[in-house]
C-alpha cells in the first residue's frame, strides 16, 4: 500500500473514531438531562430535610454520565487542537512546495500557475504581462573559486536586490541554480516600463557584494517577452509556459551577445536556436562519422618563395550543410565538449597526410584553449606522434595569447614537455592579447605569428608599418623567427620583404586545400616523400615506452 493510501486510511479511521466519541458525548448529555432531572431533586431534598435519597444505581449512572461528558469535552478540545495543527502543517507543506528554501522566492512549480493568474487578470483591460528570464553570468566560477557558501549568499543577495527593485504585485521565482524569473504587469500603452525594470535589475544586481571579506561582482543576462499579441503575432494570448520558453530564448541570445544585457524576444531568435540545436546534433554525429577533415594552407619562405610547410585547418564536410568553415563549428564544438575528440581526429589524419610530404616540410597545428586545460594533453599528443611514427621536429603547435592567461602553470609545463621531445611551439595571433615581455622570456616559444589584422593594414593607402616592424624587431631580440599571416596580395608581400627572414601565409599563395590537392601541388614541385628517406627521418621519434620513461624522469 502506498504512503498516500495509508495516510488516507489513517485519516478515515480518526474521523470515524471522532464521530463515535462525539456520539457518546451527545448521548451522555441526553442521559444526564433525563437522569439528572429525576436524581438531583431527590439529592437536594435529602440534604435539606433528611428524606430518603435516590438509589445508588441511579447515582452511579449520573456520575457515569458526568464522566462521559467530561471525556467528550476533552476529546472535542483535542480535536480542535489537532485540526489547527494539521492546518498549520498543510500551510507549511504548501509553502515548502511553492517556494525556494534558499531565497524565499517562488519555485519553478509555482511560477506557472501564478503567471497564468496574472495573465487572466490582465486580459480584459489595458494591462499586459511581461516575463523576464534571468541568468546570473559566470556564477559557476564564483562557486568554484569561493565555495558554495559564498555562492549561496550571492544567490540570496541577488534575490533580495531583485525583490526590492520589482514593482508591487510582481512575481519573483528561482527556477533552479542561478536562473530566476520575474513576472510583472504593465500598461501595454507604455512598454518602456519593462525596459526600465530590466535596466534597473541589471544595475542593482551587478553592484559588488562583500561576503566574508570577499568582494564578488556578478552580472546578469535577461530575456523578455510579453503577452502583447501585436508584438508576438499570436492569435491568442500566450500562457505562462510559452512566455517562459520565449524569454528563455531571448535570455540565451543576450548571453551570446556579450552578457550583462537584456533582449526582447523575436521570432528570428527561435530560428537561430533551432539552427544551433541542429548544429550541435550535426557536430556530434559528424565527429562519430568522421565528417571533419583537415585542409592545409601553404607557408612560404618570403625570401626564396619556396613552400616550407603547411598549417592544418579544420573543415566540416556536412552532408546537410556542405563544407562548413571552422569559425562556425569550432566555438560550438568547444561549448558542447567535443573539441578535444574532434581535434585529435584531425591531428591524426594530418600526421598520416604529412608523412607523404617531403621530410623538410613542417606541419603547424592550432590547439584549442579547451585542450590546453587538460594537463595530459602533451602526453596524448606525444602518444599520437609515436603511433603514426611522425617526426616531432616537423610538428609546430600554435597557441593563442589568450590561452596563456588562463593557466600559465599548466601551459608552461605543457610547452616544456613538448619541446623536450622536439616539438616546436608558436605563439599565434601575437599582438591581439596581453602577453608581457616577461612571459615571452619565461615561456620557451620558438616562433611568433603576427596577427592578420596588423598584416592586412599594410594594404591600406596610409598604411603604417610600425607595428609590424616592431613585432619583427621584438622577435629578433628574443631570437624568435616570425610568421606573417594574412598575406592577401602582392602589395602586402612587397611591404614585408626586406624586413628579415620570415615565413608567410595567406590567400595570395592560394586557398586552403584538401589533402589530395596538396599532394598534387607537392608532386608538381617534386616535394613528395621518397620512400625510405621518409622512413629514415622518422627514426628519431622515441617509442611509446621511451616517451613514457622520459616523462617519468622529468616528473
Amino acid at each position: 500500500m502506498s504512503e498516500k493510501s495509508t495516510n488516507l486510511s489513517n485519516a478515515k479511521r480518526r474521523i470515524e473514531r471522532d464521530i463515535v466519541a462525539l456520539g457518546i458525548a451527545v448521548a451522555a448529555i441526553l442521559m444526564f438531562i433525563g437522569t439528572g432531572s429525576a436524581v438531583l431533586p431527590q439529592i437536594v431534598r435529602n440534604w435539606m430535610s433528611g428524606s430518603e435519597g435516590p438509589d445508588n444505581f441511579i447515582i452511579n449512572a449520573l456520575l457515569l454520565n458526568i464522566a462521559l461528558i467530561i471525556f467528550g469535552m476533552r476529546r472535542y478540545r483535542e480535536l480542535v487542537s489537532e485540526i489547527e495543527q494539521r492546518r498549520k502543517a498543510e500551510e507549511t507543506a504548501q509553502t515548502l512546495a511553492e517556494t525556494d528554501p534558499l531565497t524565499g522566492c517562488l519555485n519553478r512549480r509555482s511560477i506557472m500557475p501564478a503567471t497564468d493568474d496574472l495573465i487572466a487578470g490582465a486580459a480584459d483591460g489595458h494591462e499586459a504581462v511581461a516575463f523576464l528570464m534571468i541568468d546570473l553570468d559566470n556564477f559557476k566560477q564564483v562557486n568554484d573559486l569561493n565555495g558554495h557558501k559564498v555562492g549561496d549568499q550571492v544567490l540570496k543577495t541577488a534575490a533580495e536586490r531583485m525583490r526590492s527593485t520589482l514593482p508591487a504585485g510582481a512575481l519573483l521565482a528561482r527556477l533552479g541554480g542561478d536562473e530566476f524569473a520575474c513576472v510583472v504587469t504593465f500598461d501595454q500603452r507604455a512598454p518602456d516600463k519593462v525596459d526600465q525594470i530590466a535596466s534597473q535589475l541589471i544595475a542593482k544586481v551587478s553592484k559588488p557584494q562583500d561576503i566574508d571579506g570577499v568582494s564578488v561582482e556578478i552580472t546578469m543576462s535577461v530575456g523578455i517577452t510579453t503577452t502583447v499579441a501585436t508584438q508576438l503575432r499570436d492569435k491568442e494570448v500566450p500562457d505562462g509556459q510559452l512566455l517562459m520558453h520565449r524569454s528563455d530564448i531571448a535570455m540565451y541570445h543576450a548571453k551570446g551577445h556579450g552578457k550583462n544585457r537584456y533582449f526582447w524576444f523575436e521570432a528570428s531568435m527561435e530560428n537561430e536556436l533551432r539552427f544551433r540545436n541542429e548544429l550541435e546534433t550535426g557536430i556530434r554525429r559528424g565527429v562519430d562519422a568522421g565528417e571533419f577533415v583537415p585542409f592545409y594552407e601553404q607557408q612560404i619562405d618570403l625570401d626564396t618563395g619556396e613552400i616550407v610547410g603547411f598549417e592544418m585547418l579544420a573543415r566540416w564536410k556536412s552532408p546537410d550543410l556542405g563544407l562548413v568553415n571552422p569559425a562556425i563549428f569550432i566555438p560550438v564544438a568547444e561549448e558542447i565538449g567535443v573539441i578535444a575528440q574532434l581535434s585529435e581526429q584531425l591531428i591524426e589524419q594530418a600526421f598520416a597526410d604529412a608523412k607523404e610530404w617531403d621530410p623538410k616540410l613542417t606541419l603547424s597545428v592550432n590547439i584549442s584553449p579547451v585542450q590546453l586545460r587538460d594537463p595530459w594533453f602533451s602526453q596524448k599528443l606525444l602518444k599520437m606522434l609515436v603511433k603514426h611514427n611522425f617526426p616531432a621536429n616537423r610538428l609546430e603547435i600554435e597557441i593563442t595569447e589568450s590561452c596563456i592567461h588562463e593557466n600559465v602553470g599548466i601551459v608552461r609545463s605543457m610547452i616544456t614537455s613538448l619541446k623536450n621531445q622536439g616539438v616546436k611551439i608558436s605563439l599565434d595571433d601575437f599582438g591581439t592579447g596581453y602577453s608581457s615581455l616577461a612571459q615571452l622570456r619565461s615561456l620557451p616559444f620558438d616562433r611568433l605569428k603576427i596577427d592578420r589584422s596588423f598584416v592586412g593594414e599594410l594594404n591600406e593607402e596610409d598604411a603604417s608599418e610600425k607595428i609590424v616592424t616592431a613585432i619583427i624587431s621584438l622577435g629578433d631580440g628574443l631570437e624568435m623567427p616570425v610568421t606573417a599571416e594574412g598575406i592577401e596580395d602582392e602589395r602586402i608581400l612587397e611591404a614585408l620583404r626586406g624586413k628579415g627572414a620570415m615565413k608567410g601565409q595567406g590567400y595570395h599563395y592560394g586557398r586552403p586545400e584538401s589533402a589530395d590537392d596538396v599532394r598534387k601541388r607537392l608532386a608538381a614541385h617534386g616535394l613528395l616523400a621518397v620512400l625510405g628517406i621518409a622512413e629514415d627521418s622518422a627514426d628519431d621519434v622515441p617509442t611509446e615506452e621511451q616517451s613514457i620513461d622520459q616523462q617519468r624522469n622529468r616528473a
